[in-house]
């Protein structure tokens, strides 16, 4: 239920207009996270590949919970595609400023990713929504 939960918190910093415009008075709380969010999307983005990781690593759910594994290895994926789009900035700065190459693919990975972040963003809502029934529903 955590995992769907703060899912649901990294989608809505992925998409501020959306939330903009539903509710004017949200800026002022974006303007509080937005000098964290590199920071943010960095840690969700080692969380998203840590999960998908885990989730490999548990593929025996597969046969037993398969709803529940499709779940996790979706919600993984979405909070690590939003994880780096969101902390670029950071891995850029931490992790890839010593191989101009490795930079130079990244660059290219989020200029493809970029205009589907609002999209991606919306999904994940939904997955994180999702996420938070299917822990109440389904038991492993």
């Amino acid at each position: 239920m955590i995992y769907g939960i703060t899912l649901i918190f990294l989608s809505i910093i992925a998409v501020p207009s959306l939330i903009l415009s539903k509710k004017p008075n949200a800026q002022e709380l974006l303007d509080k996270v937005a000098p964290y969010q590199a920071w943010i999307g960095l840690v969700f983005f080692i969380v998203g590949i840590w999960g998908v990781i885990s989730t490999l690593l548990n593929i025996g759910w597969l046969s037993r919970a398969p709803i529940w594994w499709v779940t996790l290895l979706a919600g993984s994926v979405v909070e690590a595609t939003l994880g780096f789009m969101l902390g670029f900035s950071m891995i850029n700065k931490l992790i890839l400023s010593n191989n101009a190459a490795a930079q130079q693919k990244a660059v290219a990975v989020r200029g493809k990713l970029a205009p589907i972040l609002g999209q991606f963003g919306i999904f994940g809502l939904l997955v994180g929504s999702w996420m938070i029934v299917a822990s109440l529903l389904f038991s492993i």
